[in-house]
């Protein structure tokens, strides 16, 4: 497989390879007893994260090893070739993971001059693979994927990965919760993978990382919705995330617009 310029095709069958690889390394330790760490940042990472991001980049390296990776575990790789670079999170949802429940996902994502042209989340447990590239469609365990045809906030089903964050951060959940159908902590990667195969409207994180979420602007792009930080910026660096049919968006950015601060505790 060339290196240079390659074709959109050949990042996703790897990005696809990688997280299927790495998503079933994370299965050995699932509900296994595994050990759980702190990092330094007081988040739990454990024996599967590790193994699972080793796998990806050992197929990244195979493939395309003058691409550079970030991964939430191992930190930044450089690569001679500046256009290209990959994202990965091992494990996202690793506490989910520790507590035995099968929402967490394997996310792996490539940046092409420092747009997201490919992503890919992979739910181990549930055997979902979610995968787009740009101008390619987006699939859902080889099905085509698409959002909803939902169009009013009071038939919207509406994610969070975490209910108390969102509430901290502002009114703007809150406010939403009053506004649509129903909400739930389906959060993570799995909340957007519902988003984006139609069985959800909207997606919620009042915070971010890069290795969060980078596949899914080109997921939601390529099934029909849209994934943009909170002030409407289509954006991996956060501080924010929003992901929503589509049809939703501006309606649910403008209750975030008017988001009023919360007092500190």
């Amino acid at each position: 497989m060339p290196d240079n310029n390659p074709a959109l095709r050949d990042l996703l069958n790897v990005a696809v390879d990688a997280a299927y690889l790495a998503g079933r390394r994370t299965l050995a330790y699932f509900n296994a007893g595994v050990a759980v760490e702190s990092k330094t940042d007081s988040t739990p990472v454990t024996v599967a994260d590790r193994e699972a991001e080793r796998v990806i980049r050992e197929r990244i390296s195979r493939h395309f090893p003058s691409h550079s990776v970030l991964g939430e575990e191992h930190g930044a790789t450089a690569g001679a070739d500046a256009d290209y670079r990959w994202y990965v999170d091992p494990i996202d949802g690793t506490k989910s993971f520790i507590h035995g429940v099968p929402m967490y996902g394997v996310l792996v994502a490539v940046e092409r001059r420092g747009r997201p042209v490919v992503g890919v989340a992979y739910l181990p447990a549930t055997d979902e693979m979610v995968a787009a590239a740009e101008g390619m469609g987006c699939t859902w365990n080889g099905r085509v994927a698409r959002v909803s045809a939902a169009a009013r906030l009071e038939d919207a089903t509406m994610n969070t990965s975490t209910i108390t964050a969102s509430l901290d951060r502002s009114d703007a959940y809150e406010n939403l919760i009053h506004r649509v159908k129903l909400n739930r902590g389906w959060g993570d990667a799995y909340g957007y993978v519902l988003v984006a195969t139609g069985r959800a409207e909207i997606m919620l994180d009042p915070v971010i990382n890069p290795w969060d979420i980078a596949p899914m602007p080109v997921i939601l792009r390529e099934a029909g919705g849209r994934f943009t930080n909170w002030k409407g910026e289509e954006s991996i660096q956060g501080p924010d995330g929003v992901a929503t049919n589509g049809l939703l968006h501006e309606q649910v950015l403008a209750i975030l617009r008017a988001e009023k601060r919360r007092p500190a505790r």
